[in-house]
């Protein structure tokens, strides 16, 4: 007896660069994984069964960078250097944060990305016990990582997120997996980078870190250790444990050769990166090279949304635009960065991100029934270019129903924006005498 059947759905297939989809097919669920995909399965065989013609089932996107409750800040500080968005506006407001605020601010995160499509996001930020708490309530899947910077008291800043991993690792069922996360070289010394890694190798934990946004971080770096970001993570050892990097818009060869040769795992944030005017990755030459790479959102004070489809839609269109080559980033490609490489970058690849027999049943159902969707020639092509985030009709997690017919059904959506609401006056009261961190200018 199956615990969930799907019928009549097309179903999205990626083989490297090329997506198609098995048209009208059903797909079982027993146990929280993908028992069956096939063009037709008795539906007296299950015990609920969801009706997805003229749907296409796609695996759960990946959101492999966040920040969650930054959500709380969209829309506040717009058109500034990057420098002047920390060091004015987005680390002394951080400073207003309390945990409590983190956990809503978390569940509105959560909410927007279970109607968006995503069902897996690797977040790092503060107050992480609140935010496991907000993921093991909503349903999705997490990698979490509470950011971490040197200063006077980073030796129990460190102790407090060890013990985060103790506590939350492999929890809700296997959902939640727990990280470090130191947040930046250009935050942390060189010495406390090396107590963390040490931290990480005796907690068989991995590491999540920003590493080269910047191409004066990367100056910088050079000009106080005669080495890259890159090159001071691999060097205090934070590469021997599973590691994902989030931006590296400006590795030098060397650094995409210690990625490479260390599974280094990059994020990138086109939105974001666009929008602060950081730069991008060089997402082709890097997977050209060997490095596995995802997709994120970063938070949405910069991004102003956790739209994955947008993610992947942007990285497509950049890739072919600085490489003026249109057959750069094909449609299939695009999409395995949403979905089965950001699996991969969180270290769950064969767990997820794929439609297949035996994996975890993270599915989710797209309408292809609206007017800028028609007429549909291509599936894939018209996800990739034509979908919304809007168009996402139904979500499941280890085979449970997150959200069906666009009505969330684990988040109290009024309550997560009335909450936030109400929190938005005290949140951007900014103090020029408090911040979270220095940026370097």
């Amino acid at each position: 007896m199956y615990d969930l059947l799907i019928t009549g759905a097309d179903v999205l297939q990626i083989e490297g660069g090329a997506a198609h989809v098995l048209p009208r097919h059903a797909i079982a669920v027993a146990g929280g994984r993908i028992a069956a995909i096939a063009p037709a399965i008795d539906v007296g065989l299950a015990r609920e069964t969801i009706a997805a013609r003229g749907m296409i089932a796609i695996p759960g996107l990946v959101n492999a960078h966040a920040h969650m409750a930054m959500g709380l800040f969209r829309g506040v500080v717009e058109d500034v250097p990057v420098e002047e968005w920390f060091n004015d506006y987005i680390w002394p407001l951080e400073t207003n944060l309390t945990d409590e605020d983190i956990y809503w601010g978390a569940l509105l995160g959560l909410a927007e990305m279970i109607e968006s499509g995503v069902t897996c996001v690797a977040d790092h930020y503060f107050a992480m016990d609140e935010v496991a708490r907000a993921v093991e309530e909503s349903g999705l899947r997490a990698n979490l990582a509470w950011a971490v910077f040197s200063g006077p008291n980073e030796e129990p800043t460190l102790a407090r997120t060890a013990r985060f991993v103790e506590r939350w690792q492999g929890a809700a069922g296997g959902r939640i997996s727990a990280w470090l996360g130191p947040h930046a070289p250009y935050t942390c010394t060189t010495d406390f980078l090396a107590r963390v890694a040490v931290e990480a190798g005796r907690l068989s934990t991995g590491i999540h870190i920003h590493l080269s946004e910047t191409a004066d971080q990367v100056a910088q770096s050079l000009a106080a250790h005669g080495k890259t970001p890159v090159a001071v993570a691999h060097d205090a050892g934070l590469f021997e444990v599973p590691a994902l990097a989030a931006h590296v818009a400006h590795p030098t060869d060397a650094d995409v050769s210690i990625l490479a040769s260390h599974g280094v795992a990059v994020a990138v944030t086109p939105k974001t990166e666009m929008k602060l005017a950081l730069g991008v990755a060089p997402v082709a030459d890097l997977r050209a090279r060997g490095v596995t790479v995802a997709l994120g959102s970063d938070g949405a004070a910069s991004n102003n949304s956790y739209d994955m489809l947008e993610a992947a839609r942007l990285v497509a269109l950049l890739e072919k635009h600085t490489r003026r080559d249109a057959r750069t980033m094909p449609i299939g490609e695009a999409l395995a960065l949403a979905t089965r490489e950001g699996a991969r970058a969180l270290g769950l690849a064969g767990v997820t991100g794929e439609l297949r027999e035996g994996l975890q049943a993270d599915i989710v159902l797209v309408r292809h029934d609206a007017t800028h969707t028609q007429p549909i020639h291509s599936q894939p092509a018209t996800l990739l270019y034509s979908a919304r985030a809007s168009d996402v009709d139904t979500l499941i997690v280890a085979g449970r129903v997150l959200m069906r017919g666009r009505r969330l059904l684990t988040i109290d959506r009024r309550r997560v924006m009335r909450e936030a609401a109400r929190r938005a006056a005290r949140l951007t009261s900014r103090r020029s005498d408090r911040r979270i961190a220095h940026y370097p200018a």
